[in-house]
Order: C-alpha cells, then sequence, then structure tokens
C-alpha cells in the first residue's frame, strides 16, 4: 500500500482535534478522519515534543 501524503494543516488539525476533544482515543479520532491510528500517535508525539511538553499519551 503506497504511504499517503497529508498536508501539514490536515496534520496540525488531526492532533487539535485529537488535543481537544475529552476521552478521546487514537482509534476513534484516526477512523472519524480516515487515516491510521499509528500514523495519527505519531502527529501527536512529534507536536507534543515539539511543544516541550512532558509525558506520552495514553
Amino acid at each position: 500500500m503506497a504511504m499517503k501524503d497529508y498536508s501539514d494543516e490536515f496534520k496540525a488539525d488531526a492532533v487539535a482535534l485529537y488535543e481537544s476533544t475529552p476521552g478521546a482515543t487514537y482509534k476513534s479520532i484516526a477512523a472519524d478522519l480516515g487515516i491510521n491510528r499509528a500514523t495519527l500517535r505519531e502527529w501527536v508525539l512529534r507536536d507534543r515534543e515539539r511543544r516541550g511538553v512532558a509525558g506520552a499519551p495514553p
């Protein structure tokens, strides 16, 4: 399967949606957006690292 290329805006919006949704899971948000759960997790981790936020997401 070929890798998809998502825009920076799409990635930022996906991370913001995950971060702003109480009780969100990678699985539920990823399914809503039509992306892979692991892809969303990676975006969230990279964003948190970039912002210097401690702690891994659930």
